[in-house]
């Protein structure tokens, strides 16, 4: 059973490989099409600027979050460390 389940697993992860490699690809593709056209990267510049301006305060939010998320896992492994060390030296 372990065995037919491991090779599921394994057929999704090629799956997955094989989609995040075309997708890769197609996107070098696009990326060069692009490059070609100045105006093209004006513009996507542009809409760029426009999506972060108008979804400023969700990304700051967000942001915000994660850092905040980062500093308690840090925090926490701080203190997993100091414990190590005190039952180190009873």
């Amino acid at each position: 059973m372990t065995h037919v389940h491991g090779a599921k697993t394994m057929s999704k992860e090629v799956l997955k490989g094989s989609v995040a490699t075309a997708t890769v690809h197609s996107g070098s593709k696009l990326m060069k099409n692009i490059a070609k056209h100045p105006v093209l990267v004006f513009g996507l510049g542009i809409l760029a600027g426009y999506v972060v301006y108008k979804y400023r305060k969700e990304i700051i939010s967000s942001t915000t979050k994660v850092v905040d998320a980062g500093k308690d896992f840090v925090l926490q492994q701080k203190e997993n460390l100091e414990d190590l060390v005190a039952e180190t030296k009873e």
